[in-house]
């Protein structure tokens, strides 16, 4: 069993990445939310300019 210095430096090394990997996630959510969002946009502008033809 590591004690001490080896247990915290773990331990912190364990949060670091989660925080991490958590941060990842949430970016990863906002761009995949934005990119949908971009479609439904984009599919709006094609039908009004099919009626202004």
């Amino acid at each position: 069993m590591m004690s001490g210095l080896g247990a915290e430096s773990s331990d912190l090394l364990r949060h670091l990445l989660l925080d991490r990997a958590i941060k990842v996630v949430i970016v990863a959510v906002a761009l995949g939310i934005l990119a949908l969002g971009m479609a439904v946009m984009w599919r709006r502008a094609e039908r009004a300019k099919k009626r202004l033809d």
